[in-house]
């Protein structure tokens, strides 16, 4: 006689496959399995200091308000990613109104000269035709965040005035007495930015007492 044929059905927890069954036996033929990991975060590259922008925005000034009354601060970064993030999506000096300042110091240090950090400083200048700014601002920018000087420390931030018919850049460092931290960061402002005419360092404080007539108190 025949063996008979087992015809009952299968239990609804075994759901009719062996137990040693995988999830890879109940997939339909042809169908491939998605193990692809989630994708990782982009890395970051932190910079050794914090920055922050500021504006000086030449509508809001007016003879009777206090200096830098009218600054702003824009935004902080502190990675080469927020950096270009930035720098990418705000305008360049060559497109700011006349009698605008546009700012980059360290964070928490403000582009005045009443700042405690600033106070005891000075800075170096170089000026340029009008709309050539623009690469020497990038270039500067990129030595200061990416810590190129060898007194960075010494660097409070640096700043670009656009004017009639000139356009200048300066460097703000925090202690005018420091004869060689100036020089070294005069010579080398000058060497990264391949510039070759002699430039000037001023004391925030002879700035305040004079209003013309200015002597440099060191030249590269």
């Amino acid at each position: 006689m025949a063996d008979e044929i087992d015809t009952r059905p299968a239990s609804a927890g075994s759901r009719g496959r062996p137990a040693h069954a995988t999830e890879d036996d109940d997939r339909e033929e042809g169908e491939i399995a998605d193990d692809t990991p989630a994708p990782a975060l982009p890395a970051t590259h932190p910079l050794e200091h914090s920055w922050t922008f500021w504006f000086d925005n030449p509508q809001g000034k007016s003879k009777q308000a206090a200096w830098g009354s009218s600054i702003r601060p824009i935004h902080t970064f502190s990675t080469v990613e927020d950096f270009w993030g930035l720098y990418n999506n705000i305008h360049h000096p060559s497109k700011l109104p006349m009698g605008a300042d546009f700012h980059c110091f360290k964070n928490k240090i403000e582009p005045k000269w009443e700042d405690p950090i600033c106070a005891n400083g000075g800075k170096w200048t170089i000026s340029c035709g009008k709309g050539k700014s623009d690469t020497l601002w990038l270039h500067t920018l990129l030595a200061m965040i990416g810590e190129q000087f060898d007194y960075g420390d010494e660097i409070c931030g640096a700043v670009v005035s656009v004017r009639g018919k000139q356009e200048r850049i300066a460097i703000w460092t925090k202690n005018a007495a420091n004869e060689a931290a100036q020089i070294s960061i005069g010579k080398q402002w000058k060497e990264f930015l391949d510039y070759k005419d002699s430039i000037g360092f001023i004391v925030h404080d002879d700035a305040k007492k004079a209003d013309k007539g200015l002597k440099n108190r060191y030249t590269v």
